[in-house]
């Protein structure tokens, strides 16, 4: 009988952490990358599904940071490596080892950020705003944040950044 009690106990408790979950807004707290040694936030309300890195089809005259395509869960995806992308690495990295962020389909674009590491999950109640620093930031940068252990974190607008004109700009320019 005691066990039948703690198994009816324990799925309360699930059943009560699940619910508050479902009940806290998305939007509270981000994923937690990282691109080429710099830590990135991206919210949990643009982000969305996450999927292991696999081959990628090319993209011919596409700009370096457009990786390839992938078919995740069926749909094509345009695979931007997001450190290459942000300027933090100039030479392209194997997929092993890396993760695909998929951005949410609520943004309207099927594609997914290449980012080398995730971290997991990060809430704004226990890092501190970092003041200041708003020095030619793109549209899509946002705050940056520090955690308990020091490290710097820097928020990307996953929203802002699938409407930047820059990042929906992935042909290169042809050569004359």
């Amino acid at each position: 009988m005691a066990k039948k009690d703690a198994l009816k106990e324990l799925q309360v408790r699930l059943a009560a952490r699940l619910q508050a979950v479902r009940d806290q807004p998305r939007e509270a707290g981000w994923l937690a990358v990282e691109v080429a040694g710099v830590g990135l936030l991206l919210p949990l309300g643009q982000a969305g599904e996450i999927h292991n890195a696999r081959q990628l089809m090319p993209v011919p005259h596409a700009r370096p940071w457009l990786v390839g395509v992938a078919n995740l869960r069926g749909q094509l995806h345009a695979v931007v490596d997001l450190a290459r992308f942000l300027g933090l690495r100039d030479e392209p990295q194997t997929l092993a080892g890396a993760q695909l962020v998929a951005l949410n389909p609520g943004l309207r674009l099927n594609c997914a950020l290449r980012v080398d590491r995730l971290l997991g999950l990060r809430d704004a109640a226990r890092m501190q705003l970092e003041p200041g620093h708003q020095d030619a930031q793109p549209a899509f940068a946002g705050a940056r944040w520090r955690d308990a252990q020091g490290r710097l974190w820097q928020a990307l607008d996953l929203a802002a950044l699938a409407a930047d004109a820059r990042f929906l700009d992935v042909a290169e320019a042809p050569s004359t």
